[in-house]
């Protein structure tokens, strides 16, 4: 299915540098702000105070977020758990205040604008469950790249591995630049929804790189490069079609899903925008200048004793 078809191919790789200093710039940005001002870390990463209290009737969560924020908490998570009426909340720890002490207060206040709420339970979520968590999102990430460089290198070739993990983790590395540079809430949404960034953008990529193995098969008068801008350019309206149509749900998540789903959605928004720079102008490029050529992906087909196409057939020792 085709919105458009294009008749001439777009000369991407000729503007390949230009697009990739803006990248590398980009990317080195988000480093330094990842290092000098680090990810705002949720409650599940630094610990804190877990509640759950009980309404009679539908809690009004947007209420109840208020409420709290009167306390002084600027970085608190509420939603409703199992049922309309009971509502999870975690609290980020406070220096000199303990978790009863902190369910007492947010339950106190709560009970001045209902005084049905009840307290079902709460718990202290230590900073050694954090730094599991942490730990865990890390082995989970790395083994995300390790299985797609497998994955890739098996499908296609190892150049082909090498451009689409560089042009992935430039994507990552730049939601979370985003992430510190504003010092949003790094939940453990946000890194499931990284994660998903991953498997999104190397799907991008991975359609990219079919198409030019086709060419390479189809075209063999054509450059290299003329190879990879013709596949970009034949690929550009499905890219829209399914990005578009992605977009268009995230966004809903975005501004209709509420505070819950707000960041995940902000970092699919990010992760989405960039991971079509970065399979067209990133992984393309970085393919080309590793050198990939059609010997890579179209394999000679074997010789049979006694072709006469053989320049070695009859030949004696």
């Amino acid at each position: 299915m085709e919105f458009f078809k294009i008749r001439r191919d777009i000369p991407f790789m000729r503007h390949a540098m230009v697009f990739n200093i803006i990248s590398f710039l980009t990317f080195a940005a988000a480093v330094f702000f990842l290092v000098t001002r680090g990810l705002h870390l949720s409650v599940e990463f630094t610990g804190g105070t877990v509640m759950q209290v009980g309404y009679a009737q539908a809690a009004d969560v947007e209420r109840i977020r208020q409420t709290i924020a009167g306390l002084g908490y600027s970085d608190v998570q509420v939603q409703n758990f199992g049922t309309a009426r009971d509502v999870m909340i975690r609290l980020p720890a406070q220096k000199g205040v303990s978790s009863a002490q902190q369910s007492e207060q947010v339950l106190g206040a709560l009970r001045t604008t209902d005084p049905s709420v009840s307290l079902r339970r709460t718990e202290f979520v230590g900073p050694q469950v954090g730094e599991e968590l942490a730990a865990d999102g890390l082995k989970a990430l790395a083994m995300v790249v390790v299985g797609i460089m497998i994955y890739l290198a098996f499908r296609f070739e190892w150049k082909f591995a090498v451009a689409a993990i560089v042009a992935n983790l430039h994507d990552v590395i730049i939601i979370l630049g985003f992430f510190a540079f504003f010092q949003w809430e790094f939940s453990l949404a946000v890194l499931a929804a990284v994660l998903a960034v991953l498997g999104y953008s190397v799907n991008e990529s991975v359609v990219i790189f079919d198409r030019i193995r086709e060419n390479f098969r189809r075209y063999r008068k054509m450059s290299t490069v003329e190879i990879i801008d013709n596949a970009i350019t034949s690929t550009i309206s499905r890219t829209i079609i399914t990005h578009g149509s992605t977009q268009i749900m995230v966004l809903s998540m975005l501004l209709f899903g509420g505070a819950t789903l707000y960041y995940f959605a902000l970092a699919l928004t990010i992760g989405i925008l960039f991971g079509i720079y970065s399979s067209v102008f990133v992984a393309a490029a970085i393919a080309m200048w590793l050198g990939v050529k059609r010997e890579d992906l179209v394999k000679a087909p074997a010789r049979k004793e006694g072709d006469p196409n053989d320049p070695n057939a009859g030949a004696t020792v």
